[in-house]
């Protein structure tokens, strides 16, 4: 199957025509506009080299914040940092630092991974889009410093996971599970995880079909 090569028009070929792996295009461009077009559409961007990709996998791994799963030690680690103990607690934070957790995702080092899809151009487009409001970030501190934090895009009643840091244990999952919390509050439906991961599993995150995936969005997103 022959992959589409984007210019200066802003489209997008039918996320049907995809590779097997998901695979929907190449070149293009990282601006606020396509951008968010890709993400309505449910694509998105992955850097291999000096190329930008863009992806739209099937099946699609999601989550439903109604489903989420919280384990047995989790919940006594939220419960934990909740009483009033001699040592610093872990503090949580939304779209405080915004910047800060992008360049840690970036900059992270991931086990069986050489190097990172966040290049430069895609720090600064996401930073743009945070400061055009559809970019967000969760923070987890410890006595004045990032430690944790999870970043994505906002549309609608749908949150789409880009990536997330931690520098100590847990922090990375008390950012996570309270950001869906959160989430859930304020009328997000669907957390688009991307790809499959046992971690994400482990909160009940589940595949789902690209058809389904992609009607979902049509709803969440285009009526909000």
């Amino acid at each position: 199957m022959a992959l589409w090569v984007l210019d200066k028009d802003l489209s997008f070929p039918p996320v049907d025509t995809a590779q097997p792996d998901g695979l929907l295009a190449m070149g293009g461009d990282l601006s606020p506009e396509r951008l968010l077009l890709a993400y309505r559409h449910g694509i998105f961007p992955w850097y291999e080299g000096e190329f930008i990709l863009w992806w739209c996998p099937d099946p699609r791994f999601v989550l439903f914040p109604n489903e989420l799963k919280i384990n047995r030690s989790t919940r006594s680690l939220l419960k934990k940092n909740k009483m009033e103990t001699s040592e610093q607690q872990l503090e949580f934070s939304v779209n405080k630092s915004f910047n800060e957790v992008i360049h840690h995702c970036k900059k992270i080092m991931r086990p069986g991974q050489d190097g990172t899809w966040i290049t430069d151009e895609m720090e600064a487009a996401y930073i743009r889009l945070h400061e055009m409001g559809y970019a967000h970030s969760a923070e987890v501190w410890k006595e004045g410093k990032l430690v944790g934090g999870v970043y994505g895009i906002r549309l609608g009643k749908v949150f789409f996971g880009e990536s997330m840091f931690s520098k100590i244990s847990n922090a990375s999952r008390v950012a996570f599970i309270n950001y869906i919390k959160l989430l859930a509050e304020e009328g997000i439906e669907l957390i688009d995880c991307q790809v499959y991961t046992d971690y994400l599993e482990s909160f009940g995150a589940r595949m789902i079909s690209r058809k389904e995936f992609c009607t979902k969005l049509k709803f969440l997103i285009s009526h909000y």
